[in-house]
């Protein structure tokens, strides 16, 4: 029999957000990896909690993951925590699940804490759909590129920050994705928790005269159709039929779907859409 993989959500802030089952699971588990043990310490500590603890971090999360799921084979319980709120959530333990499912090791969640989680429902921005980003890429390049991928993004976009990146963080949004609502996240469940719904634009304005302090969870506004349906109009509609079935073709769309999808925007028939397009061929 093999042991089983705990992912056990810890609090984000407030002590009292641990639940009565994470509190038994880690009693009861063979070891917990955690990701800081100097920190997780203090927590242990705070719930009368003495299993024995091992390290798995950024760092060492490759080989040490071979050894965790070593000892998870050999019929050990393995509780892995965070620094703070849900174990695989932008941190090393995706790659300790991962390499459980290789081996055939069960692995259950113990909920709990998220900040993802906590600000999108306390934002007032739409909760139906929504992109979570972590931390965005410090390497230029890297986050040019996802800030790219961002800039039509329809869903509620999730993104953490620290207050010492925060003024650049804003700057970049605020030129890559335009102004939107924003909504400041600042210290979930701690004493100085607070909510700022706002823009982009007005968030930087504000951080020109105050230096940030505190942990922030950033949710911004995912674009509206309708604008990106507008905008795409605008584009189109200097164009021929012709030239629109070629853009669309350029840009990798099959020829009989590009012809589809004009009749579909120019609110044409695809007969017309065709003997434009068949007549364009053979005059070329």
């Amino acid at each position: 029999m093999t042991g089983t993989l705990y992912l056990v959500a810890t609090p984000i802030g407030n002590l009292e957000d641990m639940t009565f089952r994470a509190v038994r699971i880690l009693k009861e588990a063979d070891e917990i990896a955690a990701e800081d043990t100097r920190n997780s310490r203090k927590l242990l500590a705070h719930f009368d909690i003495h299993t024995p603890m091992t390290s798995y971090h950024e760092f060492n999360r490759y080989d040490k993951a071979k050894v965790l799921v070593q000892h998870l084979l050999e019929g050990k319980n393995i509780a892995l925590i965070t620094d703070a709120g849900t174990p695989g959530i932008s941190d090393p333990g995706e790659v300790l699940v991962e390499e459980c499912y290789a081996a055939g090791v069960p692995v259950v969640p113990v909920p709990g804490a998220c900040a993802a989680v906590n600000a999108l429902i306390s934002s007032g921005q739409s909760t139906r759909r929504f992109a979570f980003e972590a931390f965005l890429p410090r390497d230029k390049k890297e986050r040019q590129r996802v800030l790219e991928e961002l800039k039509n993004e329809t869903r509620t976009i999730v993104l953490y920050e620290a207050p010492h990146h925060l003024k650049g963080t804003l700057e970049d949004l605020e030129h890559a994705l335009g102004d939107r609502s924003l909504t400041l996240c600042k210290e979930l469940t701690k004493r100085h928790e607070s909510f700022s719904k706002t823009s982009i634009a007005e968030a930087r304005i504000l951080f020109e005269g105050e230096e940030p302090r505190g942990e922030y969870v950033l949710v911004v506004a995912g674009r509206s159709r309708q604008e990106l349906e507008e905008e795409a109009r605008a584009s189109w509609e200097k164009m021929s039929i012709t030239e629109h079935v070629a853009y669309l073709v350029e840009q990798g769309t099959d020829e009989k779907d590009a012809m589809k999808k004009v009749a579909k925007e120019r609110g044409i028939s695809k007969s017309d859409v065709y003997r434009e397009w068949i007549h364009f061929g053979e005059n070329r």
